[in-house]
């Protein structure tokens, strides 16, 4: 059997292809890297985060694993607006929603996982155990001004300045705790993440910080298994998560390109699809919420607007500071025909800046997401989901895999990815596809507003020119700057030939290599 694996550290990209040596296939692949990665990687990812995926089957069907989490059923928006006023904080313990990742391997694993429990969590069991090197983008972020709020503070220190300085570049990194929870973990299944010893130490740990979350807010919790939604274009099937992620911003400009139509969408007209995704963030901003609460109407969002251009100043909905460290995407695909775009996260940078000390376990932030505004779809309630930036995405020809697309990049994920498939589509291989230079508007960087766009300095004149032109306010940024996303892609010709690439502006590995068939004696 054939595997590919795309992620954004070189280790956890080891780990799944090992996966595939010992049997496994694409989903044993991702699963098996986004457990390492939640111990390498916890500035962009942790166990107590969520998860996005599109899995593809061989009978050619896709679905989506929605496993973001939500609130507490004792939810009291009148006390958080009373408390906070017109934001939520971006950290503590009112930032933290049940993390949905466990109970998203979980669901992935139905689809036809090979590997035992046990054995998908074993390389991340050792790792947190015996140690890894701190990686060059952990080590930026330990030290980033950005994060200097979790400086001194207890559960930092332990964690990330254990010996009393901060670590560094190479560093071994050990995680002892954690390792123990991988541990209970592998001999109690997911259940014990949920409502057994894990369960109960996580919750009095983030109640002593002030939570409203309770056991039953945990045992209550399943990932949600849901259609995609998807676009034609360019005789491809371009699919997608629905709402309450904002997935269907990608689709709305991929309509956007054929329909008004936008001549060199790279180039000459790259300032016009930004003008549609300034437009788009706006309306993500004003209509996409959890749609168990509030109707979200996505075929009509998708061609809102798209035969005018809007005028800038659109509202943003949230606090005006970026994430910093954000998500990690995963891409495996086999010769078998199952595929696996996984998105997991813990939002901010180290999240909730929350770790537990006896299970390890760091908390994400994904609830500072939500509005406080009554009038938001994206307002807090019990039991509800937060407007989401995960969005994992594939793309099919007659039902064949071509593209399989993940990346890190907050509120700019689908301008990053729409880019890395128009390059691709027009030829360029996944790793010139993923290297290109990028341009995303909005709150993407430090100093950035709603009306401008972000650009990596190496930008080809006409695209930069073509964005001046648009009225929106370009700010440079250092070429391959992680600030604009680490992508992962493979790209799967009609022959099954598979293609990988991971990000230059992470610390990933892409492989793709061949095993024999394993024969059980």
């Amino acid at each position: 059997m054939t595997g590919a694996l795309a992620t954004p550290h070189a280790l956890a990209s080891e780990a799944g292809m090992q996966a595939y040596r010992d049997g496994g296939n694409a989903i044993d692949a991702a699963i098996v890297a986004a457990a390492v990665l939640t111990v390498v990687y916890p500035h962009n990812v942790a166990l107590g985060g969520d998860l996005i995926a599109l899995v593809r089957t061989p009978d050619g069907e896709v679905r989506c694993v929605n496993a973001s989490g939500w609130t507490g059923a004792a939810t009291d928006v009148g006390k958080l607006r009373a408390g906070n006023g017109k934001w939520l904080p971006i950290r503590g313990a009112e930032s933290v929603t049940v993390p949905g990742g466990v109970r998203g391997w979980e669901a992935l694993r139905g689809f036809g996982a090979r590997l035992s429990w046990a054995r998908t969590l074993a390389p991340a069991e050792s790792a947190a155990s015996n140690g890894v090197p701190v990686a060059p983008s952990l080590a930026s972020h330990i030290t980033d001004p950005e994060n200097a709020d979790l400086f001194g503070s207890e559960d930092f220190d332990r964690v990330f300045a254990p010996s009393g300085r901060s670590l560094r570049v190479g560093d071994l990194f050990t995680q002892p705790a954690l390792a123990d929870s991988f541990a209970a973990l592998r001999d109690g299944g997911p259940d014990t993440f949920y409502q057994g010893g894990i369960a109960e130490r996580c919750i009095s740990y983030l109640r002593s910080r002030g939570s409203w979350l309770t056991v039953e807010d945990f045992a209550d919790f399943e990932a949600e298994v849901v259609e995609p939604i998807s676009t034609p274009f360019r005789g491809l099937t371009v699919l997608t998560s629905p709402p309450n992620t904002h997935g269907l911003l990608l689709l709305r400009a991929l309509r956007a390109v054929d329909e008004l139509p936008i001549t060199d969408p790279l180039g000459a007209g790259l300032g016009t699809l930004m003008r549609v995704f300034h437009r788009s963030n706006a309306l993500r901003a004003s209509h996409v919420g959890d749609p168990r609460f509030v109707e979200v109407d996505v075929s009509a969002l998708m061609k809102d607007g798209l035969d005018v251009l809007e005028e800038l100043g659109a509202a943003a909905n949230g606090p005006t500071a970026v994430p910093h460290g954000d998500t990690v995407g995963v891409s495996a695909a086999d010769s078998d025909g199952y595929v696996v775009s996984l998105i997991q996260s813990v939002y901010h940078a180290f999240g909730s800046g929350l770790i537990d000390p006896e299970t390890g376990i760091l908390f994400h932030n994904r609830g500072t997401s939500f509005a406080l505004d009554s009038d938001s779809p994206n307002v807090i309630a019990p039991r509800k989901r937060p407007l989401h930036t995960l969005m994992p995405v594939m793309t099919l020809e007659e039902r064949e895999p071509r593209h399989v697309l993940s990346t890190m990049g907050g509120q700019g994920q689908p301008q990053i990815l729409a880019q890395i498939l128009l390059g691709a589509l027009d030829g360029a291989g996944a790793e010139s596809a993923v290297a290109a230079p990028r341009a995303v508007v909005g709150l993407q960087t430090d100093g950035a507003t709603v009306d401008s766009v972000t650009i990596e300095s190496n930008l080809s004149t006409m695209a930069r020119d073509s964005i001046q032109r648009s009225g929106l306010t370009p700010i440079d940024v250092a070429p391959h700057t992680e600030a604009l996303g680490h992508a992962n892609v493979i790209v799967i010709d009609a022959d099954g030939t598979l293609a990988a690439a991971s990000d230059p502006r992470s610390d990933g590995a892409a492989v793709v290599a061949h095993y024999p068939r394993r024969v059980e004696p």
